[in-house]
């Protein structure tokens, strides 16, 4: 067994275990045991006992498996499972910092393109982390899946297969067998263009073996105990590993590590000890506002603004049964309302009438209000004033076990808040004072339950501002997933409201008459009694007022159905702290449960302190940033930066009423299903793959719809007064595909370019992937002519092809993955009077590409150039 055959990946999940604490997570390498690990329990799953002992089971077969696979020097030593509130109480601990959202592994339901298939989420480029570990109860529970993926222990550390192609090359040593309908009377059909085996033969491996890597590609064999590393890597794979870590091995991507840097191997015998497990519940949410009211709240209506996003909160968006607490503060704190548990919309407008409302005085001191166990609870903090004292009380609010969130008001608002965010696992988020802004209705919005229950989030449909219009109208799409607890709010900054009209789907008008009013708070509410319709809601509003002022409309609602979970759109980007000319990626997940949802218009919205902000298409093409195509995770590079400071990320997501089809498996990290073994000469089956969800009826039932959801924030310094020197190359093509069609090659990829996103490309091609990979100039450019004896294995000739992109201030790209195009030459007894073969000579040319393609070039555009 060659290593590296069957297209493994990126060595994912120590990589995963060696970033987690940069997100604001807790797994710690202390000595060579990792610490904190944190794998949850979703909701829906049903309480069952057997999961949690055949978890506790699986992790600790891995920790050995993992400490002899990394040469003895890492294991797995305290690990954290947190139980659903849905689950009887147990005794059980109390969770601190941790939340379903922010878990390394999860036990879910399945996600419809895997089934019961473990799978990593991961959508970043070799070596970055990734959001999660995916396993099915059905995986944990069901021991004949033993079967068909290997224990359980061995596919925990096991981190990818990518069955992309699993043939690149053939030989007649191997067993193959007919899976689908493409073989004919049990045999598998050679496609006698390439020689390769056409889709639907799978190899069976002996189940008896000597070889002991790779990890990434059979965990399942006994005698695999190893990773590839440089001397037994394959890089003539068109694999992922190939394609995304520059040919280098599982082994070498793990080695260069920021652990593994540190780490060495024990030298003695001893073998470490078995993990250590913490079961932890949390069975109720504790909120507490804590909100400033010191003079940095004076002028641009931020009082007003406070109270209207705070109340759009307490009556809209924290969940049912929570309980929340009002405490303000300026040079001293005071408890405006203590604990009370939402039950019903009275006890919301209760919490919403102790919002602040008088004139601000007095000075900032964020740690004036720290009496009071709060382990286990979130914390709301909204701050504008600087605060000289904050880091006196960090370390005491981080070790108070209290999650949180912050909301930064205005240029002026501490720099260190957003850290007690990051160290506490909360969201922080940054609301400027411009009057178009919604920005602290967004900031309140994100913050919802980290549970996993995304049946109780209060979900946004829609937020709109305008400022320089006396009228403005607009629909917001309410689709079948979405419903209940409907809310259309609108606000304004003068004494009287705008004028309202309001059309839903079938052309009943609300107007004025039928919001709730609120002139103090200048907020107008409508509640859509049951469950609205589906369909396109049209409304109006129109300034009755003299002079101009800001004029926003939100809609928020629930999912309709308990069990069919709502449309969802998660935004991030790729670094909450970053130095200009560093890359930064944003990042927006549109999906349904764990499904994706392909074929949106998704843009997002980069706000900086002043200045006027930035608007981007997200896109989900496989290009540039987007490393996976048609995940449903939408992405773009940020390079346009005007300034230092914070940025406030939103992201709007649209999408008609139309059938998406789907699209095959995304090439996420996931097991390799075994389909047989070889045991004693004969082939014995195992039972077929898991079946899944029909994928059809998941995407073409979803029809129209729209989301705004915030980002949070994040923050820019060394930026560079403008104009900028251009400092970004152009992105690295990650689809560079070459293929043959009778004797001519196609080659087609996705357009990468200039700073990052737009520019040129120019093409070589060479007998070796490494000599492109290493030596990309010294090859051969734009006439290529290749004779079959040249590059022959047998009967295969194979020409292996790359793309760099260059851009008029002439930096350049990486060299992309590396294509093979391979042309097959079939022995005699292959041979048929109705099959003829011309392979004097293979000619490939490159048309001058660093010169030809547009300046214009811009990213997302896919390329076909048929080579003859």
């Amino acid at each position: 067994m060659r290593c590296g055959d069957g297209a493994p990946a990126a060595g994912w999940l120590l990589t995963l275990l060696t970033l987690a604490a940069a997100r604001g997570t807790a797994v710690l390498l202390q000595g060579d045991g990792y610490d904190g690990l944190l794998i949850a329990i979703n909701p829906q799953v049903p309480e069952d006992q057997k999961l949690l002992a055949n978890i506790k089971e699986m992790i600790t077969e891995a920790s050995f498996y993992l400490f002899n696979a990394t040469q003895r020097r890492v294991y797995f030593q305290n690990i954290k499972i947190l139980i659903p509130a849905t689950w009887k109480a147990n005794s059980y601990g109390k969770p601190k910092h941790d939340s379903y959202e922010k878990a390394e592994v999860i036990v879910a339901a399945p996600y419809w393109k895997h089934g019961d298939e473990p799978y990593t989420l991961q959508y970043g480029e070799c070596g970055n982390m990734g959001k999660y570990i995916h396993f099915t109860p059905n995986f944990l529970v069901n021991d004949y899946l033993i079967d068909v993926y290997g224990s359980r222990g061995r596919v925990f550390v096991h981190e990818r297969y990518n069955n992309e192609k699993p043939f690149y090359n053939w030989t007649k040593s191997r067993i193959y067998i007919c899976e689908k309908k493409s073989c004919t009377e049990g045999n598998c059909v050679i496609n006698q263009l390439t020689g390769l085996f056409k889709e639907g033969c799978a190899f069976i491996p002996e189940r008896t073996q000597t070889a002991k890597s790779s990890i990434m590609y059979m965990q399942s064999l006994s005698s695999v105990v190893e990773f590839c590393n440089e001397g037994n890597h394959n890089r003539e794979a068109p694999n992922l590993q190939n394609r995304m870590c520059d040919y280098r091995s599982t082994w070498d991507v793990i080695i260069s590590s920021m652990d593994f840097n540190n780490t060495l191997p024990r030298t003695d015998a001893s073998l470490p000890p078995p993990p250590t497990f913490s079961l932890l519940q949390k069975r109720d949410r504790v909120i507490c506002l804590v909100l400033e009211v010191s003079h940095s709240m004076n002028g641009d209506d931020r009082i007003n603004r406070l109270r209207q996003a705070a109340e759009f909160y307490l009556l809209q968006v924290v969940e049912d049964n929570s309980y929340v607490g009002i405490v303000t503060f300026n040079n001293e704190g005071e408890i405006r309302s203590q604990l009370h548990q939402i039950v019903n919309k009275h006890v919301r407008k209760q919490l919403a009438s102790y919002l602040p409302t008088a004139a601000p005085s007095g000075g900032t001191n964020i740690c004036v209000e720290q009496d009071g166990n709060i382990y286990g609870s979130e914390i709301i903090l909204l701050t504008a004033g600087e605060d000289g004292g904050i880091i006196e009380c960090f370390s005491n609010v981080i070790n108070s076990g209290s999650i949180i969130h912050t909301i930064a008001l205005g240029p002026s608002a501490a720099k260190e808040v957003e850290q007690l965010a990051h160290e506490t696992g909360g969201l922080a988020c940054f609301a400027s004072d411009r009057l178009d802004s919604n920005d602290l209705i967004d900031g309140f919005s994100a913050i919802s339950t980290g549970n996993g229950d995304t049946f109780s989030h209060s979900i946004q449909a829609c937020l709109v501002t305008s400022f320089n219009a006396l009228q403005f109208s607009r629909t917001v799409t309410i689709d079948s997933t979405v419903g209940k607890d409907t809310f259309f709010v609108v606000t304004w900054q003068t004494a009287e409201p705008p004028r309202i009209t309001l059309l839903d789907p079938s052309g009943k008008s609300y107007t004025n008459k039928d919001f709730e009013v609120n002139t103090v708070s200048q907020v107008a509410r409508l509640q859509i009694l049951g469950i609205a319709e589906v369909g396109e809601w049209t409304y109006a509003l129109m300034n009755t007022h003299l002079s101009l002022q800001a004029l926003t409309m939100t809609v928020t609602s629930r999912a309709a159905n308990s069990n069919i979970p709502a449309i969802n759109v998660k935004a991030h980007v790729s670094s909450d702290r970053n130095e200009y000319s560093r890359s930064m990626v944003v990042y927006a997940q549109v999906s349904q449960g764990l499904s994706p949802i392909l074929g949106a218009n998704v843009t997002a919205i980069i706000k900086p302190e002043t200045g006027d902000p930035l608007i981007l298409e997200l896109l989900d093409n496989g290009a540039g940033s987007d490393i996976v195509k048609n995940d449903g995770v939408y992405s773009r590079y940020i390079y346009s930066f005007s300034e230092n400071g914070r940025y406030n990320l939103k992201v709007h997501v649209q999408r008609a009423n139309k059938t998406v089809r789907p699209h095959p498996t995304v090439p996420w990290s996931h097991s390799m299903y075994i389909p047989g073994y070889v045991e004693n000469g004969k082939i014995q089956m195992n039972p077929p793959r898991p079946s899944v969800i029909n994928n059809e009826d998941i995407q073409t039932r979803v029809g129209g719809f729209s989301r705004t959801a915030s980002g949070g924030s994040f923050i820019m310094s060394a930026v560079p007064t403008r104009p900028h020197t251009d400092v970004f190359p152009p992105c690295k093509i990650i689809d560079f595909h070459a293929r043959t069609a009778n004797d001519v090659i196609i080659l087609s990829w996705t357009a990468s370019g200039d700073d990052l996103d737009q520019g040129q490309a120019e093409i070589r091609t060479s007998e070796s992937p490494l000599e492109l990979r290493d030596n990309f100039d010294k090859t051969m450019l734009e006439i290529f002519v290749f004779k079959p004896e040249a590059f022959a294995t047998e009967n295969i000739t194979i020409i292996y092809v790359a793309i760099r992109v260059i851009e008029k201030a002439s930096l350049h790209s990486d060299v992309s993955n590396i294509a093979q195009a391979v042309k097959f030459v079939p022995p005699m007894d292959y041979l048929t009077d109705n099959v003829k073969y011309s392979v004097s000579r293979i000619v490939l040319l490159g048309f001058g590409f660093e010169s030809i393609l547009s300046p214009d070039w811009s990213s997302g555009q896919v390329f076909q150039v048929t080579v003859c």
